[in-house]
């Protein structure tokens, strides 16, 4: 279960069963939500920065750059956990800018806009992040492992090994939070967890 006070929710509502031949074309079926996933990720870094000056004068996220904010990291769990084959429906080329998921998906994402920001975290809030990013990438090797594994347990099996996929998409659910604190779209600092 995520973590409930904190205003990301991220989850997967997918059957672990998976068609067996499927971790063979993920990733070219992916290719094109891959390349908006990436023109999308190189214009929130702009995004980012006019969101920076937004808070510093204003102490608020105005809701445009909020709802860029959430549509690009929810529109990246959807490709990733497609693209990780831990889904069958190919992605919807959908942009939804609003907080709340629509729930049109089986990968959601969810964030409550804070009503207020502190002006001072934002200098100090990447740096407050580095203990996080350390932990994810130690994690992240852990992840790639149990991607290759379940590659040959879906081969094989038809379906993904439930431990393992839970370890993924709440590493997901985790960096995603991390994302949120770091994109500034909360003052509240994510929790060391994978729940």
């Amino acid at each position: 279960m995520p973590i409930s006070d904190f205003p990301l929710q991220l989850d997967l509502d997918a059957p672990l069963k998976v068609a067996r031949w499927r971790p063979l074309v993920h990733w070219l079926l992916a290719i094109p939500q891959v390349l908006v996933l990436y023109v999308l990720s190189a214009v929130q870094g702009v995004v980012w920065l006019i969101s920076f000056f937004a808070i510093l004068f204003t102490g608020k996220l105005p809701e445009g750059l909020f709802g860029f904010h959430v549509m690009t990291m929810r529109y990246q769990w959807r490709v990733y956990s497609y693209l990780f084959f831990m889904r069958e429906p190919y992605p919807e080329f959908a942009f939804p800018m609003e907080g709340n998921d629509p729930g049109t998906e089986p990968a959601r994402l969810s964030i409550q806009p804070a009503e207020r920001l502190s002006r001072g975290m934002i200098f100090i809030k990447w740096l407050l992040a580095i203990p996080h990013y350390i932990v994810l990438l130690l994690l992240g090797i852990v992840v790639y492992v149990f991607i290759i594994i379940g590659f040959f347990a879906v081969l094989i099996t038809g379906a993904w090994p439930a431990g393992m996929r839970n370890f993924i998409v709440g590493y997901m659910r985790w960096t995603m939070r991390v994302n949120a604190y770091v994109y500034l779209l909360t003052d509240r600092y994510p929790a060391f967890s994978l729940a």
